[in-house]
């Protein structure tokens, strides 16, 4: 599935965290991740100690990511609003689901310390960057100051998570562009006008 270039161990990463997304802990085996990385069980217990050892490697991965990106458009150009709308509006596989979200729901996960920590670290991440941002817009005049920065930010992360799983159940990513559209709406009386 991968070429040369790619070494092994990243092409055991890779695999599990594709597959985690597609089953989950329980439904990723040791098995289907070496079939999808090319690579045989020797190769896995190289470079890891087992299935929990590759499966925190890839959920770091991923949560990583996932904080990445969000970092770079929180970051970006345009006023504190420009910043929320662009995260918020990103394009997404929403049907497909969070891939970091889509880990809350495996009890596996959810139950090891050590594999729930970077999930619960993203979304804490993500949450104070998005409410920064809230804070930065009021504080600058452009959003009404009374807007709570870290209930809104919250209230943003919930709307991204269940618009995933909205989408999910009805089969339709326009379910997802309108939870976002609901979220951007309902932030829209408190954008203060410029006079």
């Amino acid at each position: 599935m991968y070429g040369d270039g790619v070494d092994t161990r990243e092409q055991l990463i890779e695999s599990a965290r594709e597959l985690l997304w597609e089953r989950g802990y329980v439904g990723t085996s040791p098995k289907a991740i070496q079939q999808r990385a090319g690579a045989g069980q020797g190769s896995m217990y190289h470079h890891f100690r087992g299935k929990p050892d590759l499966a925190l490697a890839a959920i770091r991965r991923s949560a990583d990511e996932m904080r990445a990106r969000a970092e770079a458009e929180f970051a970006g150009t345009g006023t504190a609003l420009d910043r929320i709308t662009a995260y918020l509006g990103r394009e997404r596989a929403a049907l497909r689901g969070c891939p970091v979200g889509r880990l809350t729901q495996d009890p596996d996960v959810m139950a090891d310390p050590e594999l729930r920590a970077p999930v619960e670290e993203t979304f804490t991440r993500v949450t104070e960057q998005l409410a920064a941002l809230v804070a930065e817009g009021s504080a600058n005049g452009e959003l009404d100051p009374r807007l709570d920065p870290v209930a809104t930010a919250t209230a943003l992360v919930a709307v991204l998570q269940g618009g995933y799983v909205l989408a999910r159940a009805a089969g339709s990513a326009d379910v997802y562009a309108r939870a976002v559209d609901g979220a951007l709406g309902l932030l829209a009386p408190h954008v203060r006008k410029e006079g």
